[in-house]
């Protein structure tokens, strides 16, 4: 059988780009993540998978993705099996110029969908173009789980690169990807060893006084981080190959205290106050990480 990085060195990859602005996005760090993979690794999990830079990056052959937003895994399922009505839908919404009582309006339409728990071409277009309309790219979501980022004043301009979302379509469709939607111990459920695991969790906060991120509407709290690093020391003990990212902060340094951690200095994209736009990372891993 042909690894997931073995095969890699056979094919050349299209360059897929991420189709949304996510928290926590690693299109700044795909340099430092990728040279620290494993060598060989048999399938790729990726339990939070966000704006997925590095599956597209990485582009493995067999693979199981998984988020706990539905509207967010709605949207790869629908690339996968309708990206032409997707990009037509976008499209339409990108034709008039746009202002606050529209974007209101199409913030409506969406939050319409999720409380009618509707999955479908157009709600996968509204979460796109709410995306590039909406405050700094955040999506957050209020206790009944709608959403709720006021408007970013962009009037006009295309809302997607068509081809780019026609690449990832093919890769989706030509690969063994698997679409999860749940809870990111389910998603690990059916990782053996050799297989290849990466968290990219909301992060801990960096000081006693932050919130812990949200991004549905259930929330990710401490309990949730402890849960996460269990499952991490249990993959580790059925030789899964692991790897995680998070903020630099004195918690995740102790709920991985015996593994590898790699500090890393990143740009804060989508904070509020631009003086916090920088900051340290830590990469944490079961297996020896190439030295930079």
């Amino acid at each position: 059988m042909i690894s997931n990085s073995q095969q890699s060195l056979f094919e050349t990859k299209p360059k897929l780009t991420p189709f949304i602005k996510w928290a926590g996005g690693k299109t700044q760090l795909l340099g430092e993540i990728t040279s620290r993979l494993p060598k060989t690794y048999n399938r790729y999990f990726e339990p939070f998978i966000g704006g997925g830079a590095l599956l597209f990056s990485v582009q493995p052959t067999s693979a199981i993705i998984n988020d706990i937003n539905p509207q967010l895994i709605n949207v790869y399922k629908q690339l996968k099996m309708h990206v032409e009505a997707v990009i037509f839908a976008v499209n339409e919404l990108d034709r008039p110029i746009c202002h606050k009582e529209r974007y209101f309006a199409i913030r409506e339409q969406y939050n319409s969908k999720i409380r009618d728990q509707i999955l479908d071409v157009e709600c996968a277009a509204l979460m796109i173009w709410l995306n590039k309309h909406c405050f700094n790219g955040l999506y957050r979501v209020n206790a009944k789980g709608e959403f709720n980022v006021p408007f970013n004043n962009k009037t006009h301009g295309s809302s997607i690169d068509a081809n780019n979302l026609r690449a990832i379509s093919e890769y989706l469709n030509k690969n063994n990807i698997e679409l999860h939607n749940g809870d990111f111990e389910a998603a690990c459920r059916d990782v053996q060893a050799g297989d290849f695991v990466y968290f990219d969790s909301p992060y801990v906060p960096m000081s006693n006084t932050a919130n812990f991120t949200t991004y549905a509407k259930d929330g990710f709290n401490l309990d949730a981080h402890k849960r996460l690093a269990e499952l991490f020391k249990q993959l580790d003990g059925i030789g899964a190959y692991v790897l995680l990212s998070n903020n630099d902060a004195p918690l995740v340094r102790e709920l991985y205290v015996g593994y590898q951690i790699e500090s890393i200095d990143v740009r804060r994209a989508i904070n509020r106050d631009a003086t916090r736009r920088t900051g340290k990372e830590v990469l944490i891993s079961n297996f020896q990480l190439p030295t930079s």
